[in-house]
């Protein structure tokens, strides 16, 4: 069973993620992330950026640094050899 996480953006609206791997790289914890399931699914790579101190959450944001995406999405394509991993900005 694949792990699932809400994430919730910044006008409030939650949206649920289904967690396909996560890795960990230089201290930081990565998420590759899909918002549907199958073949053709989009997938998304989001970073752990720290704590909710209030209720414990951990806050999480989409990688968009070009270099940092391009790094961590080759490290999430040896981890995963069975699928194929096509960086869009």
């Amino acid at each position: 069973m694949t792990e699932q996480i809400v994430f919730t953006n910044e006008d409030g609206e939650d949206i649920r993620f289904y967690v396909i791997e996560q890795t960990m790289l230089a201290g930081v914890n990565y998420l590759l992330v899909t918002d549907g399931d199958g073949e053709e699914a989009d997938a998304y790579i989001m970073k752990n950026v720290g704590e909710d101190g209030e209720n414990g959450e951990f806050v999480c944001e989409f990688v968009e640094d070009g270099q940092e995406l391009e790094a961590i999405s080759k490290v999430f394509a040896e981890l995963l050899d069975d699928v194929s991993i096509e960086v869009q900005e």
